[in-house]
């Protein structure tokens, strides 16, 4: 079969190589997954230049995130067991831990409802307790994992701001729902998004950024506001004044979605019944820029980690190269 394999840390147009090699063979719990579509994710970026908290045995396959066929011919949504990830025509899997694919989505539009969606669930409702009515933050807006956090805060109800970088991204924030869009690059976020809240803020900030747009959800942050910290794709770690969480009486609340898997699987069951609901109605969809082919993946991962993207990228093995899906 055809993977994509990084023998060596490094940028991922660099790093990774396509190969043939043979199929992955299952351990114990494991089971072999053919790949429908593998979405591309932040972490595959991070995977390339070792600098994700997993750091699986050279040389490993990425792709964290997909939409698989089981042998038995069931259509289930994974996050790949590396070293053998998604970014090949076969990849391993945790068999206790398949979900199965929403019928209302096709199969690069599924594999991108898992990591995403769930993280973004999870920390507008099971960690900010997200209510109607309240004005939801999102920083990174037209990202992957920003425009699933847009559509879940208008699903509850909630009024959302979304911070973008450049008019390109703007426009995608605002076919997906945005109440305000504020690009960054040419506003002040701060001043722009106290002007149209009277000075309040928000209620809900969702961070995947870190750095410079922490520094601004702390100065958002309503009374009783609650920032959820779920990455730092802005390179950045910060480091919070605690006084300041303190005088303004807000909460930073910090979200790792993969413990639920060890700590709550009933929980990660429960949330997918609830994105497959909220799919089948039409609440929510994810927003798939591109669909490129399995040869084209080391680029699209590179376009990720650049920060080029809009919505999600999708690699699917069975497309071949100048074909469209």
């Amino acid at each position: 079969m055809q993977a994509w394999q990084v023998h060596e840390n490094g940028e991922p147009t660099e790093a990774m190589r396509l190969a043939d090699v043979e199929p992955p063979t299952p351990g114990d719990g494991q089971v072999v997954l053919r790949v429908r579509a593998a979405n591309v994710n932040f972490p595959d970026a991070l995977l390339c230049r070792g600098q994700y908290q997993v750091r699986p045995p050279l040389p490993f396959t990425p792709g964290v995130e997909i939409c698989g066929e089981t042998e038995d011919g069931r259509r289930v949504l994974a996050t790949s067991a590396l070293p053998h990830g998604g970014f090949a025509e076969y990849a391993l899997a945790d068999a206790a831990a398949l979900l199965p694919a929403p019928d209302s989505l096709d199969d690069a539009e599924a594999a991108t409802l898992h990591i995403g969606y769930q993280t973004g669930w999870f920390g507008l409702h099971r960690r900010a307790r997200l209510e109607a009515g309240e004005t939801l933050l999102v920083h990174a807006a037209a990202g992957g994992v920003g425009s699933a956090a847009v559509q879940l805060g208008k699903a509850a109800g909630a009024t959302v701001i979304g911070v973008v970088g450049g008019a390109e991204k703007a426009a995608v924030a605002r076919t997906l729902g945005c109440d305000l869009v504020v690009d960054r690059r040419t506003e002040d976020v701060v001043a722009t998004v106290k002007e149209a809240t009277g000075g309040r803020g928000a209620d809900v900030i969702y961070d995947p950024v870190g750095g410079t747009a922490y520094a601004q959800s702390a100065k958002l942050a309503a009374f009783e506001g609650r920032i959820v910290v779920v990455g730092f794709a802005g390179g950045t770690i910060p480091s919070p004044p605690l006084n300041h969480a303190l005088v303004k009486n807000y909460a930073i609340l910090g979200l790792h979605w993969g413990l639920y898997h060890t700590k709550n699987p009933e929980l990660v069951q429960h949330c997918h019944e609830q994105l497959t609901e909220l799919a089948a109605r039409g609440a929510i969809k994810p927003l798939v820029s591109e669909r490129v082919a399995l040869q084209d993946a080391s680029a699209a991962v590179q376009r990720v980690a650049d920060g080029l993207s809009t919505g999600r990228i999708v690699v699917l093995p069975a497309v071949k190269n100048g074909a469209s899906a």
